[in-house]
């Protein structure tokens, strides 16, 4: 913030807190105070991108601990600010952006054993349902380093989850792929012991540096020595000390098996990670846009504190849910002072009496927003809103929700066409003032938005730059390749996020699903409830055209090829689970694996005795061609498999 705007923002808390002690003028007081508001929250978020691009050049400007303190500040004044809600880019100059043939997706984390037991007990129900055997879990330590993926051609960084960038120069420069290449995903780390004795007094912590190297062609000093001995290396997550075993027994025994494993390990660490052996039930158990469903990190529970709620603002969401947030009065936990917190919905601020007045439990777990733990003192008198706070219609209980059903709600509006911006990820330049300015002048849709020109961005008092930046967007959004299914996503249709798309579409084409398919249609395919397949059709009904009117504009959409009836019902490998091993040639693991599993093949990591192929290419180990041959499973060379495939495609 410069020192003009340090001036206005004094200038502003003066002047506020002379109005409230003359009572003159409250709504004058509030719009000063959402001013100076505003103006906090992006000197703050300057300071954030600041510091994230120095950290991201490997040259940080400040402690891990104060970056983090700072992001909790941010979370206070503004809980659903973009900066909060995307992976923090990475900016690897003058190199190829890579998309993923599969999402590299985080990790549901589990702070408390209550946590832990219900992921098992999900598990452990999903199996029982689908008459498979029960889970076994693996448990590995988690790392703490640069995420990355290593295909044996492409090696690329996590980037945003669906692309990153081309990194194979690291291994160039001495980084030491453990066990070999080709071993799909894991980390870059530096060894705790090569850190210690040589670099702990010269740097924060050890990721410092390994972000220094990948992204520098200029070595520090540090870095070729690290590199010389080699103590930088990626790290496959198949290579990591592991544990295997039921359930209650990890329950039982997990400080033991954490003691242990972390014994093991001579890497930076940050908790554990548990995930399901089983390829099978891997699948039914799927994935959210954000994390897989089979997988958990296992981390230690957040600080806990006490405070006073000061009053309840009620925000708006793209599908009208109106959702209560805790204004508290400010309390620092594990370094960071909060001042806001999520009250899930208006049931438990009805059930639990919370207002003015109550005297909260509040938790902080890692960098998860502060969540209300329990009540300690009940609020005298609970308020609900009986309005939208946006357009003041009258609001509606759906379960433990309440819900504004007006679908001409400015708020919902904002909500749904920021939705649609950051889930196509093609277009920047609309932020949500942009989109607020658009909405307040009732262009209020995506229709209205893409039908716009620089003039008429002009003609809304955006400056010339930014109208032909805007205009510009708009353009870039449509000709840049985008896969259809992030396409769907973007609509926000309720029960349809990013993975479920991805499913979706697995099966069905975008044109015929937007034509009209029937709810049991959808309930046919693996992962789709009753419920969710009902939302999906009404969604789509209702959106319909919409979605055609943009698909006119001539997206350039990257289709999913869904499995055809005929090679469903020909293919000798459909419902087959087969494990693909050896040095394969006719592309990366994953793409062939994905390959496999739109043609309806159940794709397996290890053999074993629910295995009916084992496809292999060159190199491949004895001892899995032999455990094939005991467990009575048909051996084929990745040519004789190909070969099968051209019969029926």
């Amino acid at each position: 913030m410069n020192k003009l705007s340090l001036l206005l923002l004094s200038l502003l808390t003066i002047f506020l807190f002379t109005i409230n002690a003359t009572g003159k003028s409250k709504s004058m007081s509030t719009s000063v105070e959402q001013t100076a508001k505003k103006m906090q929250i992006e000197a703050l978020v300057e300071k954030l991108e600041r510091y994230n691009r120095a950290y991201r050049q490997g040259k940080p400007l400040v402690s891990d601990a104060e970056y983090d303190n700072l992001i909790e500040e941010l979370r206070g004044l503004a809980a659903d600010h973009p900066f909060l809600h995307q992976v923090e880019p990475e900016a690897f100059s003058g190199r190829r952006e890579i998309h993923h043939p599969k999402p590299m997706l985080s990790t549901e984390k589990a702070y408390t054993p209550a946590a832990l037991r219900r992921f098992i007990e999900r598990a452990e129900k999903c199996a029982a349902e689908n008459d498979l055997p029960q889970p076994t879990i693996r448990l590995t330590a988690k790392l703490d380093g640069l995420a990355a993926r290593d295909d044996g051609r492409i090696f690329a960084t996590r980037g945003n989850g669906e692309t990153g960038y081309e990194i194979s120069s690291a291994f160039v420069k001495g980084v030491v792929p453990l066990g070999g290449r080709g071993q799909g995903l894991g980390e870059i780390v530096i060894t705790n012991s090569y850190f210690a004795e040589y670099l702990a007094a010269h740097f924060e912590h050890p990721r410092n540096l390994v972000v220094g190297i990948i992204n520098s062609d200029t070595l520090n000093p540090y870095a070729q020595k690290a590199l010389a001995a080699g103590a930088v290396q990626f790290v496959p997550y198949v290579q990591l000390p592991e544990w295997r075993g039921r359930g209650a027994e990890l329950l039982l025994k997990l400080d033991e098996i954490k003691e242990d494993l972390e014994a093991q390990t001579d890497y930076p660490l940050d908790g554990l990670v548990a995930e399901i052996v089983e390829p099978e039930l891997r699948e039914l158990l799927g994935h959210t846009d954000h994390h897989y469903r089979w997988q958990i990190a296992i981390k230690r529970k957040g600080e806990i504190g006490r405070t006073e709620v000061l009053d309840i603002t009620w925000q708006v969401g793209r599908t009208g849910t109106i959702t209560p947030v805790l204004e508290v009065r400010p309390t620092s936990l594990s370094g960071a002072t909060i001042r806001r917190v999520t009250a899930h919905n208006a049931g438990v601020v009805k059930e639990q009496k919370l207002g003015p007045g109550a005297l909260i439990e509040i938790i902080r777990s890692g960098e998860v927003i502060p969540k209300l733990e329990k009540v300690i003192k009940a609020a005298a008198v609970v308020t609900l809103p009986e309005h939208c706070p946006s357009c003041g219609s009258r609001l509606e209980w759906s379960n433990d929700f309440l819900k504004c059903r007006n679908p001409d709600c400015p708020a919902q509006a904002e909500q749904m066409i920021r939705h649609w911006f950051k889930t196509l990820g093609t277009a920047d330049w609309f932020g949500i003032k942009t989109i607020r300015r658009l909405v307040e002048n009732q262009i209020d849709s995506l229709e209205k938005i893409y039908a716009m020109t620089e003039a008429d961005f002009l003609k809304l008092d955006f400056g010339p730059q930014q109208a032909q930046n805007l205009s510009a967007a708009l353009q870039l959004s449509r000709s840049k390749e985008v896969d259809d299914w992030r396409f769907l996503a973007a609509f926000g249709i309720p029960s349809l996020g990013r993975g479920d798309s991805r499913r979706l579409l697995n099966k069905i084409p975008l044109a015929r699903l937007v034509a009209g398919v029937t709810a049991s249609e959808i309930i046919n395919i693996p992962g789709f409830a009753e419920l969710t397949a009902e939302n999906i059709t009404q969604g789509i009904a209702e959106r319909r055209p919409e979605i055609e009117h943009l698909l006119a504009l001539g997206f350039n959409l990257r289709l999913t090829a869904p499995m055809s009836a005929e090679i469903s019902a020909k293919h000798q490998f459909v419902g087959k689970g087969v494990v693909f091993t050896g040095k394969l040639s006719s592309g990366s693991r994953e793409e062939i694996e994905n390959r496999a599993r739109q043609l309806g093949i159940k794709v397996q990591k290890s053999v074993s005795s629910k295995t009916d192929y084992l496809v292999c290419g060159a190199k491949v180990g004895a001892k899995k061609t032999a455990k094939a041959e005991q467990l009575g499973v048909e051996v084929l060379s990745e040519e004789r498999y190909l070969e099968l495939l051209e019969k029926v495609e």
